[in-house]
């Protein structure tokens, strides 16, 4: 039996989801990515079988499909495979206003037409009790933006990691993205970008913090691409 075969019948007896932006590490047994990986290189080397490319004589091709396995496998879909980064906390000591972490990079991908979504993810945060590291809004942002999905469920999915880790309903999340789908094919649209905003508790009720959340981001770095 195949190995994908395999996690898929663990994810079934388990009642488990598996769509493309699902994360199922707690499903895979140890030692089973590299197999997955082996796995998805045969299947990517018929898809070039397919397209009508010579791999065995085309030099720049004979080794794509090993190059395009590991890649999705550990780097651009690894989100879904590997656990959520581990996440400290340290004492609030009385701070109960808003601070704003960003730019955080987005680097994700269209579970369309498998292109690009390039961009930045701003986050606020009224704390209720600890706070968590810094970087580690980087590393959830980046954990879950490793898969194939579309920007609407990722912001989403930010916004209920944030509010579970950092253990306040008081969440906001802005992304704004170019999307190669856009950009590479169809319209071949170059200047239009796609923004997306969830806003949590506080945000969600009081105008005035929402909009502070709103200057803060334009003032911040990189907002302007």
């Amino acid at each position: 039996m195949k190995v994908s075969e395999k996690i898929k019948k663990r994810l079934k007896e388990a009642g488990i989801r598996y769509h493309s932006n699902d994360n199922i590490a707690d499903y895979i047994n140890e030692g089973e990515l590299k197999e997955l990986q082996k796995e998805v290189q045969e299947s990517f080397a018929g898809v070039l079988d397919a397209l009508v490319i010579d791999t065995d004589n085309d030099h720049n091709t004979q080794d794509t499909a090993r190059r395009v396995a590991k890649m999705y496998v550990n780097e651009v879909f690894g989100g879904r495979f590997v656990q959520p980064p581990k996440v400290t906390s340290f004492p609030n000591m009385g701070y109960k206003s808003l601070y704003t972490s960003g730019p955080i990079s987005i680097r994700s991908t269209c579970a369309h037409h498998f292109q690009n979504i390039v961009g930045k993810c701003w986050v606020g945060i009224v704390p209720n009790g600890d706070v968590i590291g810094l970087s580690k809004f980087n590393r959830i942002v980046h954990h879950i933006a490793e898969r194939p999905q579309i920007q609407e469920e990722m912001t989403t999915q930010i916004a209920d990691a944030l509010k579970k880790y950092a253990k306040t309903e008081n969440i906001a999340v802005l992304v704004k993205a170019e999307h190669h789908c856009m950009t590479h094919r169809g319209v071949r649209e170059h200047e239009s970008d796609m923004t997306t905003a969830i806003m949590l508790g506080a945000f969600d009720t009081h105008a005035p913090l929402k909009k502070e959340f709103y200057d803060i981001c334009l003032s911040m770095k990189g907002h302007g691409k």
